[in-house]
């Protein structure tokens, strides 16, 4: 067989295969993303006004709302709820504190059928873990600029 007929099999192939995938809703997917993220921002400022309200200031209001939206994203991520959100909006969902109480509680859930230890607590981490290795490494990091600057 030539080179040229080589080529031209593969060509059709190639067009064969992109007229047989989906097309794709980039805006759309786009405008969930930004819809579904927009909302659950706006949904921990309502509890930042509220909570402030009652009274929190500092760093005692910022943990509160942050163990707030960890609690939901767990608890809706329990129910089921938060991987059709994920499936609606994609990277909307998984940007907040809320995608990372996902990211952590999914494979605990998925998993607790092996048992608290080999099951839950080892593969809890297993998504999350590069997650927060980044996290403390780059805590540690910046501690050090600020000590040493």
């Amino acid at each position: 067989m030539t080179d040229a007929g080589a080529k031209n099999r593969n060509k059709n192939y190639l067009e064969y295969v992109k007229s047989c995938e989906p097309r794709t809703k980039h805006f759309k997917n786009c405008a969930a993303a930004f819809g579904v993220g927009g909302l659950i921002c706006c949904i921990g400022q309502f509890f930042r006004y509220m909570l402030q309200f009652a009274g929190l200031t500092g760093d005692v209001l910022a943990g509160a709302v942050s163990v707030i939206l960890i609690f939901l994203g767990c608890l809706l991520t329990g129910l089921g709820v938060y991987d059709r959100i994920g499936r609606c909006a994609g990277a909307g969902s998984i940007v907040p504190i809320t995608g990372f109480a996902n990211s952590v509680a999914s494979p605990a859930i998925e998993f607790k059928t092996e048992g608290w230890i080999y099951g839950m607590a080892a593969k809890m981490f297993t998504v999350a873990g590069a997650i927060i290795v980044f996290g403390v490494f780059a805590g540690v990091a910046t501690g050090l600029v600020y000590c040493f600057v």
